[in-house]
């Protein structure tokens, strides 16, 4: 399960289409009790973030800021790279020219947030860090080929209501085949310097590339926008348009991707890793620390997560044993694993049968949600399926967020791919996590608040992001979810999921860990499928680190309203706490955690 955001060059959520200007952020207004330093941070943060939106047009387009919507992004050069750099060194210098004790708590927790954020991303610049990124530019994971095609097929990001829009996309459609030729001269640079993706993630990315290029022409994606056309285009330029677009499949995009697909098997697979951990590769050791922190926010040691790992699942299992004996099944927790997996009784005769019964669980899950929350969003939610051309490769469930107004929909999305390892005892817990009261309130809450910073409004960073969507989960019995002992093995496995990848990510980027070892490991310690499990390894190789701010988050925001019900007793209200969490945006941990210790000095109101 994957939240995906629009960041650096990595965005996924959809944007709706809306006017030219609809979400562009003001520039800021003084509040109640703001003095010249807020004035001043707020200034900063704004110009910090109009800064950003210039160098990254693609990051507006997801907000529905269409202004730059023209051009995709100077992705992969050393411009971009140089261009990023400074804008933090300039963004940390302004900020120390502010002094924090005349903010407002408020501008105190934006301050904190801000110099956290932008000092972790400064360290990403240190040459041996960036070096061993920008060599390895995609995967298959994140790479540009696994969201692009979604943003600009009528149904993604790009929006498609005006001539215009139909204009920029072509323009942006020529700037991603620029990129991927510039991918695939990094690729080389790295080839040289023994820098280079595993070989699993290459044939991954190779396989991508086919699926793309025998889409065809009208089969293609990309063609998707000009097979239906809103009233506003006229039927000239209908005309022209489908022509330009399939001229265009034919002669720049499908060419691209042959170029990338072909390089990657006739030339880099041979250069590409046998190993598949980041210790095995020139300055992996240093780049997996820096991914660690700058993933759960916190300054861990591998070791120490892997410990925690361990423990975690040694706890998780026990619980899964009292479930296995609540159903009556005898045998061993292993024999347990293989019914849950093989038993059709959990296995979907239907994709609509998925449809239909994420629908009604989000229907049980809104009838109570307000006993934990008092910030409901205003932003709908969808449930989709997961598109067929990216499905094998893509988590089971993820959510990609709707715009501040509301005009675009947040989306969860299920995967129906190899749909008998679908399994339905896992349906409650997913949405959970991707949907209510998950990764859709915590987006959409932030989203929707124009009083927070756009970096806060918009941005993030994966331990709260993730950490929310598992503590979610978390709140099964208090939502009247996981009634069912199957429904409960559910949400006990998606824990065990993320405790089993503190230990397999660490074991593959620290310790030496196999894909094999892996795979195998999550098999004996979960009901999950072998495809699940197989897509879970691969990812982790793909991405080191992303998955261990899940269960980094979650303990972190449980602990911390452990120790708010303690101090509080009668006085705490889950309400209250859920909206101190999630008022102010995704909050690196060690702020989280600073917050709600003064709103616990402060009686908890």
């Amino acid at each position: 399960m994957r939240i995906i955001f629009a960041a650096a060059l990595l965005a996924g959520t959809a944007v709706a289409a809306v006017p030219a200007l609809a979400q562009v952020v003001p520039p800021p207004t003084p509040l109640p009790g703001d003095g010249p330093e807020d004035a001043r941070l707020k200034a900063l943060f704004h110009a910090s973030d109009e800064a950003n939106l210039k160098r990254n047009p693609v990051e507006g387009i997801f907000r529905g800021d269409l202004r730059y919507a023209a051009h995709l992004g100077d992705y992969l050069t050393d411009a971009h790279y140089a261009a990023e750099q400074k804008a933090a060194e300039d963004d940390l210098a302004g900020l120390k020219r502010i002094d924090r004790a005349k903010l407002t708590h408020v501008d105190q927790i934006a301050y904190d947030v801000f110099l956290n954020q932008t000092d972790i991303a400064l360290r990403g610049f240190a040459p041996d860090i960036l070096n061993t990124q920008k060599l390895r530019p995609i995967d298959h994971f994140f790479g540009f080929q696994t969201f692009y095609p979604d943003f600009a097929s009528g149904q993604g990001a790009a929006p498609f209501k005006t001539l215009a829009d139909y204009e920029n996309n072509l323009t942006r459609n020529v700037e991603y085949a620029e990129i991927l030729d510039r991918a695939i001269a990094l690729f080389k640079q790295g080839e040289k310097e023994n820098i280079v993706q595993p070989k699993l993630v290459v044939r991954n990315m190779i396989e991508q590339f086919d699926n793309l290029i025998n889409q065809g022409v009208e089969g293609s994606v990309f063609y998707a926008p000009v097979k239906k056309f809103p009233d506003a285009i006229s039927a000239a330029d209908q005309t022209r348009l489908r022509a330009a677009y399939a001229a265009q499949i034919r002669d720049v995009l499908i060419p691209a991707h042959k170029r990338m697909r072909d390089f990657l098997a006739n030339d880099y697979l041979a250069h590409a890793r046998d190993s598949v951990g980041l210790s095995a590769m020139p300055g992996g050791e240093k780049l997996y620390n820096y991914l660690i922190e700058s993933n759960t926010t916190l300054p861990l040691k591998a070791a120490d997560v892997h410990q925690l790992g361990l423990n975690e699942v040694a706890r998780i299992r026990r619980e899964m044993e009292e479930q296995k004996n609540k159903v009556g099944f005898k045998g061993s927790l292993a024999d347990f694993f293989t019914f849950l997996r093989t038993d059709k009784r959990f296995q979907p005769a239907s994709a609509e049968q998925l449809r239909e019964g994420y629908e009604a669980i989000g229907k049980r899950v809104d009838a109570r949600v307000r006993e934990q929350f008092s910030l409901i969003p205003k932003t709908p939610l969808e449930v989709r399926p997961v598109p067929a051309y990216k499905e094998k490769t893509e988590a089971g469930g993820s959510y990609n967020s709707g715009t501040p107004d509301g005009s675009r929909p947040g989306i969860f999305y299920y995967n129906t791919y190899d749909l008998p390892s679908r399994y339905m005892w896992e349906m409650e817990t997913l949405y959970l996590h991707e949907a209510v009261p998950g990764h859709h309130f915590q987006i959409s809450i932030a989203q929707e608040n124009a009083a927070l910073p756009a970096f806060m409004r918009f941005g993030g960073n994966t331990a709260y992001a993730e950490g929310w969507g598992l503590y979610a989960e978390s709140l099964w019995h208090d939502l009247g979810m996981e009634t069912d002992p199957y429904q409960r093995m559910g949400g006990l496995n998606d824990e065990m999921l993320r405790a089993m990848r503190l230990v397999v990510d660490t074991g593959i980027h620290s310790k030496g860990w196999t894909r094999d070892q892996s795979i195998q490991y999550m098999l004996d310690n979960s009901p999950m499928a072998k495809t699940d499990a197989t897509a879970e390894v691969e990812r982790y190789i793909a991405i080191p680190g992303q998955a261990l701010a899940y269960k980094i988050g979650q303990l972190t925001i449980s602990r911390v309203k452990a120790k708010a019900k303690t101090a509080l007793g009668d006085r705490f209200d889950p309400r209250a706490f859920h909206a101190q969490v999630l008022d102010t945006g995704a909050l690196p941990m060690p702020v989280l955690e600073a917050k709600i210790e003064a709103w616990v000095k402060a009686g908890g109101k």
